[in-house]
């Protein structure tokens, strides 16, 4: 008999018999698990959002530039809002963050299409309109499923729950800005957007910090775990019937 044919031990169930139940405890018992741990990849993310967004976003809002800095911005947008934002996407899809997979996934691919826009528009491909119906349109589609991951992260904490939430809003009213052509609602779309950045790079330094010093230096308004400054966060290490070691989300 060969070794892959030997009989081994006998399994049985939680009931003393053998069966399926038993077959899962033993391997459950006798498993060796190789973990690959993961950073919250929505420092990372959010980060990146922070940046792109807020330099964006002023630009929009007048603080500064001209009619032709948007050309110069596209490559910042691209990068650190969208291929940073896309990575992050990717990597809290490896942590099992659904919330962080579908909101740094969909904003990470907006900001590299927004950069490839306005590189086409740079090197004279494409003539940008007035108003920029299209573009508007983008934001409104953005808005929905923003205000959903807004929904979806109340359950989390408040600081991921503000920079949705602002999101959400100026995407709401620079879309309609933009197929309106109002100044005013375009306008106020880029104040929400830098609102939105200034809150993301809060809650991005406090997950930072926290992950730093092993505890909760900045609060970010926690639905459940420790939220208190200094308190070290509560993790959980293992699962009843999953992989030990493995901890859901960020």
């Amino acid at each position: 008999m060969s070794h892959m044919s030997r009989p081994g031990p006998p399994i049985r169930g939680h009931d003393g018999h053998d069966g399926h139940d038993g077959e899962f405890e033993f391997w459950r018992n006798h498993a060796t698990v190789v973990l690959q741990p993961v950073a919250a990849p929505s420092i990372l993310g959010l980060f990146g959002f922070a940046a792109a967004t807020f330099v964006v976003g002023a630009n929009l809002a007048g603080w500064y530039g001209n009619s032709t800095t948007p050309q110069f911005l596209f490559p910042f947008a691209a990068f650190l809002g969208g291929l940073a934002q896309f990575l992050a996407g990717m990597w809290a899809y490896r942590a099992r963050d659904g919330l962080a997979t579908a909101m740094h996934g969909i904003w990470g691919a907006f900001w590299l299409s927004y950069g490839l826009l306005f590189l086409l528009i740079a090197i004279g491909v494409l003539t940008q309109p007035t108003p920029f119906v299209a573009l508007g349109y983008w934001f409104i589609a953005l808005a929905a499923i923003t205000w959903s991951g807004a929904a979806a992260a109340l359950a989390v904490n408040l600081g991921l729950a503000g920079v949705l939430i602002t999101l959400a809003a100026g995407a709401t009213t620079f879309g309609v800005g933009q197929i309106s052509d109002s100044s005013a609602w375009r306008t106020t779309g880029a104040w929400l957007f830098v609102v939105s950045a200034l809150i993301a790079w809060y809650t991005a330094t406090a997950m930072m910090l926290e992950a730093t010093y092993g505890r909760v230096i900045l609060p970010i308004g926690k639905r459940h775990g420790v939220n208190v400054p200094g308190r070290q966060p509560r993790q959980n290490i293992q699962f009843v019937s999953g992989e030990p070691g493995i901890k859901v989300g960020q």
